[in-house]
């Protein structure tokens, strides 16, 4: 009687661990993510690794071209979660979504002009594609700010991404505020474009960090959820870089190549990371440096306490 009562001890316990570990997804979680490696590599390595069913989630993943979309689309409630640059990083601190999880420091920005433009300067009265509210905004504003120039100094033309792609290649405008690896498919027809500025530029006064924002009304047991299935797959891509790599240009349908050469425009942050920079206040620094930025370029009317727009001690926990 004794082994009967041990063995189903052990089946019971057996069938808990199976239920602890989410193996039947029953939550439905809506997540929006930009097809590079910066945006798309911790959805690929938790597809990969069954992390979602693991915290008993389901995920329907949809593309999107820029971070405001994915901020749109959240507020209209047709998105739990997405991905954003530095550029759109406006957006939750005026209180349009909450960041749940930083990503990494990006270093994929540039100021892009047709040849011949050699020098910030030349931008004045040229005509220049920029997609609004985001890191290819800020990249933009940051350079003219350096060469003492503003938007009303340049014919200033929003554009989306691909409207960039198609009309830079062809000599429509004069030059962008834009990011790889977009970039590199302009190359292609444009192989000597001048690359006038970079986010490594402003290193010394500005962090890049790229993040995962989530909808304001989304429950926080859901949140914990997928703040955890982010959390291993930021400490899976950093022991696998390569398999992430080639995870990433499977779901992105890309060249490997292509997407390691992506890669490194950026420094990935892994949970642990993550967690000192909390703890020691660097991201605090890094939220609060670019809230100034936002004043100065009119997209906030101040600059909030980072603490109301993303919890580092949530993300730690």
């Amino acid at each position: 009687m004794k082994k009967l009562i041990a063995a189903l001890a052990a089946l019971t316990l057996l069938a808990g661990c199976g239920d602890s570990a989410g193996e039947k997804s029953s939550e439905k979680v809506s997540f929006g993510y930009i097809a590079d490696f910066n945006g798309a590599s911790l959805l690929a390595v938790a597809d990969d690794q069954k992390l979602w069913a693991k915290h008993g989630l389901e995920v329907s993943a949809k593309v999107f071209t820029n971070g405001p979309l994915q901020i749109t689309a959240m507020q209209s409630g047709d998105l739990d979660y997405g991905y954003i640059g530095p550029g759109a990083a406006w957006l939750p601190a005026s209180g349009k979504a909450k960041i749940i999880a930083l990503n990494s420091l990006g270093n994929a920005d540039r100021v892009i002009a047709q040849p011949g433009i050699t020098d910030l300067s030349q931008l004045k009265g040229k005509k220049v594609g920029v997609p609004e509210g985001t890191s290819g905004d800020m990249i933009l504003t940051l350079a003219l700010k350096k060469a003492g120039l503003t938007s009303d100094d340049i014919k200033r033309t929003p554009m989306d991404a691909a409207t960039i792609v198609t009309a830079f290649g062809a000599g429509q405008i004069d030059a962008a505020g834009f990011w790889y690896p977009a970039i590199g498919t302009i190359k292609t027809k444009q192989p000597n474009l001048v690359e006038l500025a970079k986010d490594s530029d402003f290193a010394d006064t500005m962090a890049f960090p790229t993040a995962f924002v989530g909808r304001n009304e989304v429950a926080a047991d859901k949140n914990t959820k997928v703040i955890q299935v982010l959390r291993e797959a930021m400490d899976y891509r950093a022991a696998h870089p390569d398999e992430t790599i080639a995870l990433v240009a499977k779901l992105n349908k890309q060249p490997v190549d292509v997407v390691k050469a992506d890669a490194a425009n950026s420094e990935m942050l892994d949970a642990k990371t993550l967690d000192g920079y909390t703890a020691d206040g660097t991201i605090t620094k890094w939220l609060s440096a670019m809230g100034d930025y936002f004043v100065g370029a009119g997209k906030l009317p101040s600059n909030p306490d980072p603490s109301t727009y993303y919890s580092g001690e949530g993300f730690k926990k």
